[in-house]
């Protein structure tokens, strides 16, 4: 027997084996079988399936392509019955329906649904941010594992969508952020300034954008978006000025057009006069 189990060897896999090794004994299966060498010379077992992988720890790390690969893994043959009485945390990727179906997969089992914010490099550190959701019970049973790997673990309760919904949403956001600081890199090569020094910048005035970003949230959960610092019309104008900005200087201009696409419906909503959050009212109506 060992302390813990991990299904999958991808590159996200193998840093989170690296990490719970240095404290734990190790069991690790992947479907190809070669992706483990690196890590046997050091103590870690090799399971010869992943039923075996199942029965030889009481706590399993899934972390897969996707929810559908680990379907596919649990499904085989005594897998299911081999995880009664164990806790099974799923790390693959998917949506929060996807979290209700695998669960609902596995009825009996303390399943734990997680979403590491974090790249390889970045496991094993105490400020990386892991959300869990399921029962508190056995996060409390596996905590000190999870923490090996990930420790500032957020709990987001017990519906077992809520960890890979806050994923999506923190997901989105940062996406949607760094969609933007590609265009502002865009912007300053055009110029001839220097990405670095914008790209340090942008680093350096975070908290203010942070700042920003919790006021339109406090606002959206009030439901005020009247008597605006900046109204949804200024806002506009620093729109409209990336669309011309990108035509004058030959600019790939998908950030813009997708940016006016949104101010311009908020304009036809009659919101000009509103605070930015208003814009939440035009994504709330039926696509």
């Amino acid at each position: 027997m060992t302390d813990v189990s991990l299904i999958g060897l991808g590159p996200m896999g193998i840093a989170l084996a690296r990490a719970l090794r240095s404290k734990y004994t190790l069991t690790v299966w992947n479907r190809t079988a070669e992706r483990a060498e690196p890590l046997l010379n050091q103590g870690t077992v090799l399971a010869a399936s992943a039923l075996a992988a199942v029965q030889a720890s009481p706590v399993v790390l899934v972390c897969v392509a996707d929810y559908a690969a680990s379907r596919a893994i649990l499904a085989a043959p005594g897998v299911a019955d081999a995880l009664r009485g164990k806790v099974l945390v799923q790390l693959s990727t998917g949506t929060p329906q996807d979290a209700r179906d695998d669960w609902a997969a596995l009825s009996g089992v303390a399943y734990l649904d997680g979403a590491l914010l974090a790249t390889p490099s970045q496991i094993g550190r105490p400020d990386t941010p892991l959300f869990i959701s399921g029962e508190e019970r056995a996060l409390a049973a596996c905590r000190p594992v999870l923490e090996a790997v990930a420790g500032n673990i957020q709990y987001m309760g017990e519906p077992i969508g809520n960890a890979a919904a806050w994923d999506l949403a923190t997901l989105s956001c940062m996406f949607g952020a760094m969609s933007g600081f590609f265009h502002g890199v865009r912007i300053c090569e055009s110029e001839g300034l220097q990405v670095n020094a914008f790209s340090q910048m942008i680093g350096a005035i975070s908290p203010v954008l942070g700042e920003m970003i919790t006021a339109e949230g406090e606002a959206i959960h009030a439901g005020k978006y009247g008597e605006p610092e900046s109204s949804m019309a200024t806002c506009v104008g620093s729109g409209r000025l990336f669309a011309k900005q990108a035509r004058e200087a030959g600019l790939d201009a998908s950030f813009p057009d997708f940016l006016m696409g949104l101010f311009d419906r908020s304009l036809n909503a009659g919101l000009a006069n509103e605070r930015l959050a208003a814009m939440i009212k035009v994504l709330r109506q039926p696509a």
